[in-house]
């Protein structure tokens, strides 16, 4: 008799398939495992925690466009990188919210909010809690990315209602410092400390295809999975390589691998939402089909990514029936 998926199953199945990884060596022995075995312990841990068959919705909005003053050798918007991009102004209150009721209309349930700054200034903190206000109002979820935050800006974000703050630690530590100078990997651990220590949800991840090893990727992963609590959501992005950067020229991620990392993310972090971020253009459906199965459960919907192209609603809903996916629902707030 087949096992039914159901909530009532799901919560009385252990959470995870494996002890609790704590270092490297434990993490990498599960990382070089047999694709197939690989794939089954992490489709395992999902099924304990997940419905395995459904997909949270995210959109992602650039409320703060180009010329930050960091030197991330991935981004489009760094002042330090000749892309082409021109800095904007803060949007207004209106039309963040506008935007956010189209994004639920089309089944997001997780409104996100980006700027292109190294952190807030005090003077934007009014203008940012009212975008907060206005989106909740939706009843949506909300989450933001602002850059480095001090743990009075975490706070008025965090009393504001705010859900989740996204502040990406990008690589391991070792390698960290390739990419970006402008700030340490000290720099984003206490950021997210700051929002933690504020109540509210931890969203980080990482980027892969950045010139890092498999172990860097693999540190990246382990640190996620030490923070206590490990991250409620972790994105893992593939690069898109964007002329003018200085990563432009990076070689492309094998698949597998990529993979790989997907399932790694699940089997560490079982109760994660692990969203398949950036660079799904550059995927085929059947790369993005394994990379449910290994226990990616979120995306971002919609055509744009901040300043980069996205798959379409079209598209995306295309797959999802062909897979037999559907969105996530908003769960109820406690």
């Amino acid at each position: 008799m087949l096992h039914e998926n159901t909530a009532e199953n799901r919560a009385e199945a252990p959470k995870s398939a494996l002890e609790k990884c704590t270092s490297l060596a434990q993490a990498k022995v599960i990382y070089n495992l047999p694709f197939n075995d690989l794939l089954y312990r992490a489709q395992t841990v999902h099924r304990a925690n997940f419905d395995p068959n459904a997909v949270q919705l995210s959109r992602l909005l650039s409320i703060k466009t180009g010329g930050c003053a960091e030197d991330c050798g991935y981004c489009s918007q760094s002042a330090h990188s000749p892309t082409g991009l021109k800095a904007s102004k803060l949007m207004m209150v209106e039309k963040v919210v506008a935007e956010a009721r189209k994004a639920k209309a089309e089944g997001a349930t997780r409104y996100c909010m980006g700027a292109a700054w190294r952190s807030p200034k005090d003077r934007d903190m009014e203008t940012l809690v009212a975008m907060v206000g206005g989106v909740k109002a939706l009843g949506m979820e909300t989450c933001m990315t602002l850059g480095m935050l001090s743990p009075a800006q975490a706070g008025e974000l965090a009393k504001a209602g705010l859900d989740y703050y996204n502040h990406n630690i990008d690589t391991s530590e070792e390698f960290y410092s390739e990419i970006i100078t402008t700030r340490t990997f000290a720099d984003r651990l206490e950021t997210l400390s700051n929002v933690r220590e504020a109540g509210m949800k931890v969203c980080a991840g990482g980027i892969l295809g950045m010139g890092e090893t498999t172990d860097d990727r693999i540190s990246m992963l382990v640190t996620l999975a030490n923070l206590q609590p490990a991250p409620e959501s972790v994105p893992i992005n593939m690069l898109i390589p964007i002329p003018g950067s200085r990563l432009a020229d990076a070689d492309p991620v094998d698949p597998i691998e990529f993979v790989r990392t997907i399932a790694l993310a699940r089997i560490l972090m079982p109760s994660t939402h692990v969203r398949l971020s950036a660079g799904r253009t550059q995927m085929s459906d059947e790369m993005q089909a394994l990379c449910f199965f290994a226990g990616a459960n979120s995306i971002f919907a919609g055509d744009t990514l901040l300043t980069t192209e996205n798959p379409g609603e079209d598209h995306d809903m295309a797959l999802f029936r062909r897979l037999g996916l559907k969105p996530m629902e908003l769960e109820p707030a406690e």
